[in-house]
């Protein structure tokens, strides 16, 4: 029987369906104060009304200066300090003191910084003297008006907030965050801390997905633990589709007796696709349910990793509005590499700087999809483009960072 939605997908297939679900379902804006604004996706435009800098200052503590020195030195005849202008004006000749930032007395064309400057009497003398135009910054040379300074979609990091203020913004406008509910789900779980009977683990996945969503700046609020039971499971999500934008879950998606929720989100919501041709991870669910996206991702830690890291995070960043693409870098591989099944793989790998300067990334041999530790000990995906193949030390591969720093 054929399934009413996309399954065993491409990769790039189940990133575009993502993508144009995310976009349909965009969050609204909301003005944000700078001081709180740092990670946000700008919804706007920013257009500068006001030049940077917004007036000639200097560049440098010392004297301002105006014309070639005199034999016996410039006539000191004022100072101008950062703050309220004093109007000085300049006659060839004569020199003022002045600290950075200062505005710059009209006919200066020059700064001598003050360890270049020597003072007699009321005379200034350098040595050197300064070139003309030297240590001033002059109006507008940053940023003029109508400049389009920001784009929406960006990500607003510490440099751009602060353009922001220089502009005399005291907020901005950013999308949105997305509201995330997260769960996990089966039998063998128990929280960290308890007493573990034969057979069951503890919960990894639940600390996993909260740390992942906290480094994107996301407050996820994670429910108990869910037995493997479809009226529990059911009732569960259908509280949480009403209350957030997403609903995350792991485990239980992929097709045994206890994977329950692609029936579930097929009977009761919307399924948009299910299972990918991807390594680890390919049971991953994707759906909607009442107002919220749902992603059901597989229960080894590493598929929940490595999902969360490709998948789940560009829903997030279409929720948003995120234009600028994440962080991916190239890296040769300091061992070979192989694979003989036609899914895109993701292998765990350390990424480090060579002698000659090229990233070299060295595979993880522990790519079995529970094996935690060896997601521990890496900090980058190497992507393992579709189709079986062979990677000689030295070939170039995509690797993802499995850290904020994407």
């Amino acid at each position: 029987m054929t399934e009413p939605f996309p399954t065993r997908i491409a990769f790039d297939e189940a990133a575009a369906i993502l993508a144009r679900v995310a976009a349909a379902r965009r969050l609204p804006t909301e003005a944000v104060p700078l001081q709180r604004a740092l990670g946000r996706v700008l919804a706007e435009d920013i257009v500068a009304s006001t030049p940077l800098p917004n007036f000639d200052n200097a560049a440098m503590d010392g004297f301002a200066v105006r014309g070639e020195m005199p034999a016996d030195g410039w006539r000191l005849v004022g100072e101008q300090f950062a703050g309220p202008d004093q109007r000085l004006a300049l006659a060839a000749g004569e020199a003022c003191r002045i600290t950075t930032g200062a505005p710059l007395p009209a006919g200066a064309d020059a700064v001598l910084i003050k360890e270049n400057a020597r003072l007699v009497g009321e005379r200034v003398l350098a040595d050197p003297a300064p070139v003309a135009g030297a240590n001033i910054r002059r109006a507008a040379e940053d940023v003029v008006p109508g400049q389009r300074v920001l784009e929406a979609g960006q990500v607003l990091t510490p440099a751009r907030i602060s353009l922001a203020a220089a502009l005399g913004l005291p907020t901005l406008p950013a999308a949105r965050r997305p509201t995330v509910a997260v769960f996990t789900t089966g039998d063998e779980l128990q929280p960290p801390g308890n007493p573990l009977a034969d057979g069951q683990i503890f919960d990894s996945n639940r600390s996993l997905l909260q740390a992942l969503l906290v480094a994107e700046g996301l407050e996820p609020v994670a429910w108990p633990i869910l037995p493997d039971d479809p009226a529990r499971i059911a009732s569960a999500l259908e509280d949480a589709a009403f209350s957030f934008d997403v609903v995350i879950t792991c485990g239980g998606v992929s097709a045994g007796e206890k994977d329950h929720l692609p029936a579930l989100l097929r009977e009761r919501g919307q399924v948009h696709f299910w299972k990918v041709r991807m390594k680890p991870g390919m049971p991953l669910l994707f759906g909607s349910l009442g107002q919220a996206l749902v992603l059901g991702l597989p229960g080894n830690p590493v598929s929940v990793l490595a999902t969360f890291l490709t998948l789940a995070r560009g829903l997030l960043d279409g929720l948003q509005g995120r234009a600028e693409p994440r962080r991916r870098w190239r890296a040769r591989l300091a061992a070979p590499v192989s694979k003989r099944h036609e899914r895109l793989e993701f292998l765990r790998g350390r990424l480090e700087v060579g002698e000659g300067g090229q990233l070299e990334v060295t595979p993880d041999l522990a790519t079995g999809s529970h094996r935690l530790a060896a997601a521990a000990r890496n900090d980058v995906l190497v992507v393992l483009p579709e189709g079986p193949g062979d990677w000689p030390a030295g070939a170039v591969l995509d690797c993802l960072p499995c850290g904020p720093a994407g």
